[in-house]
């Protein structure tokens, strides 16, 4: 079993920043929402980490939900076409919600997701996402509460994984190729991907 950091050739963004950023982004959930009825709906399994760091820095009375999605298959590029795994626990109509994601790439499950809470009618229906990357959107998305941009390589951490590990490492970090070497009969040339349609 490999060393979790030693698998890692390079931070792109440490854990302080990251702490900073959530701090930021609460900060404006805070003014954006105070009075009104909010409802924070994390996806499954990666924004699992940032939702709970978020809803901690968020100084507001506030419920959360999950979702789980699906759009892959035996594919490593999303189809678009996309499975509810879990749906929400709690209605919507006529709440305000954020949809909190970890990262977006090509943004068709995000869109696909927004499509679908859209029909429940709630008051308002905005994005967070603490990671995007950068030319690999494939729709238009408004994400109102962004995090960072990233370049379009492999990263993990952060809950972002690869085969469901490396979701707990506290930063964002780019895996070494070695680590999914045995792998490459099943991945493309530049490796695996990591994206919002990952769960």
């Amino acid at each position: 079993m490999s060393d979790l950091h030693a698998d890692i050739s390079e931070i792109l963004i440490s854990e302080q920043e990251i702490e900073d950023k959530i701090s930021m982004l609460a900060k404006q959930i805070t003014e954006d929402y105070r009075g009104k009825d909010l409802l924070l709906v994390g996806v499954l399994k990666g924004a699992l980490v940032f939702m709970a760091d978020l809803c901690r820095h968020v100084d507001l009375p506030l419920e959360f939900d999950f979702m789980a999605v699906s759009s892959y298959g035996a594919s490593t590029k999303s189809s678009g076409v996309v499975r509810i795994l879990k749906d929400l626990d709690y209605e919507i109509s006529g709440r305000h919600v954020v949809l909190v994601e970890d990262i977006i790439d090509s943004g068709l499950t995000i869109s696909y997701l927004l499509r679908y809470l859209e029909t429940r009618e709630p008051a308002s229906l905005e994005i967070c996402s603490l990671f995007w990357k950068k030319g690999e959107q494939a729709v238009p998305l408004e994400v109102k509460y962004p995090g960072f941009e990233i370049p379009p390589v492999f990263v993990v951490g952060y809950g972002l994984d690869y085969a469901e590990r490396y979701r707990n490492l506290p930063y964002i970090g780019v895996l070494k190729p070695e680590a999914y070497a045995s792998d490459a009969d099943n991945y493309p040339a530049e490796g695996p991907q990591t994206s919002e349609e990952v769960t």
